[in-house]
């Protein structure tokens, strides 16, 4: 996925094109407003690699763009912030035919921090079934439009969960092709740790048709989540398994977003190191931290961390859990966490 703003041509096609080189046979990109859309007919005419693009909140974006990329991927959960007067279903069928006049695929994300609250309600304490219903639910609309080029990814930021949501879908759907991924897993080399687990446990069982490695990297690092992904296929391939099947939910947990285009503070990444090197003293300690870079995922993928840093363009909001401690810069903000990390831990 690029990290790059998509409205900036040159920057996103130099990342696209590495990504490429690196072995990516699809690039995502991230259309947040009308001025990445605009971009992306310029990105369109310099690269032939297979794009798909991210829609986020605003689901209209995909007439705009669907005429230039390959797949249009968007989140269920998301459809119900934009235009809530109108059904689910009238909003995927506007998607099925604009994707269908184009001949775009799509995929459809089920993502962990932004499921239908109306099922999570409905299923408290198993978000895994949340998730998995929200994913059958838009299959079975999208199989009503009679649109059978589409996917479906379930990621999560445990490897468990994404693991447990797969193999329930799958049990399902086995029709579906699945796009395999580990949310926010973080920095190396914990993040390739994790998604090493799920992709083992699931791909051994012949589940996955695609993968997505999602790491923190700067920009210039980017690449590394592909040869990471490639890796640990030809590790399987030849019969390496590394991976156990649980992850130690009895230490430190770090969950950090792979930084995309809509990261508005390129410090976002050295901040996230920053964490996980201050925090080091709680290794020990059953404590899940979040670290996200935008406005997108930080707000409701921080809510169920023990401690969440969501980060603006000036400030990062500190959380505990879903309460909001304060917004701090990011020089302030380190020794806020200490504090209220060393109040979790008894120092």
């Amino acid at each position: 996925m690029c990290a790059t703003p998509t409205r900036e041509v040159d920057r996103t096609v130099a990342q696209i094109e590495q990504l490429a080189n690196a072995g990516a046979s699809v690039v995502r990109v991230a259309v947040d407003n009308q001025k990445d859309a605009a971009a992306l007919q310029e990105i369109r005419a310099q690269t032939k690699a297979n794009l798909v693009v991210d829609l986020q909140e605003n689901y209209r974006l995909a007439a705009l763009v669907a005429p230039h990329v390959n797949k249009v991927r968007y989140n269920p959960g998301h459809l119900h912030h934009h235009e809530k007067h109108k059904p689910i279903g009238e909003k995927v069928r506007y998607l099925a035919e604009v994707a269908r006049e184009h001949d775009c695929a799509i995929r459809v994300g089920v993502n962990c921090g932004s499921v239908d609250p109306e099922l999570k309600a409905r299923h408290p304490g198993d978000d895994v079934q949340a998730m998995v219903e929200s994913a059958l639910a838009h299959c079975e609309l999208l199989d009503r439009l009679q649109f059978s080029r589409y996917c479906v990814s379930l990621k999560d930021s445990h490897p468990a969960k994404v693991i447990d949501a797969n193999r329930r879908f799958a049990a399902a759907r086995p029709d579906v092709p699945l796009h395999l991924g580990v949310t926010e897993a973080g920095m190396p080399p914990d993040g390739v740790i994790k998604t090493r687990i799920a992709f083992e446990q699931l791909l051994s069982r012949g589940i996955g048709d695609t993968i997505r490695v999602s790491l923190t990297l700067p920009n210039a690092r980017k690449h590394e989540e592909v040869e990471v992904g490639h890796q640990i296929l030809a590790d399987m391939a030849a019969g390496r398994f590394r991976s156990v099947p649980e992850f130690d939910d009895q230490r430190l947990n770090i969950i950090a977003c792979p930084s995309c285009s809509r990261v508005e503070n390129e410090k976002f990444v050295e901040l996230a190191e920053a964490v996980k090197e201050l925090t080091r003293f709680a290794e020990q300690h059953a404590v899940t931290i979040a670290v996200m870079g935008c406005r997108v995922n930080g707000p409701g993928e921080t809510d169920d961390a023990d401690l969440g840093l969501w980060c603006g363009p000036h400030y990062v909001n500190l959380k505990r859990k879903a309460e909001l401690i304060g917004a701090f810069s990011y020089e302030e903000v380190l020794p806020r966490l200490k504090h209220a990390l060393d109040q979790l831990v008894g120092r």
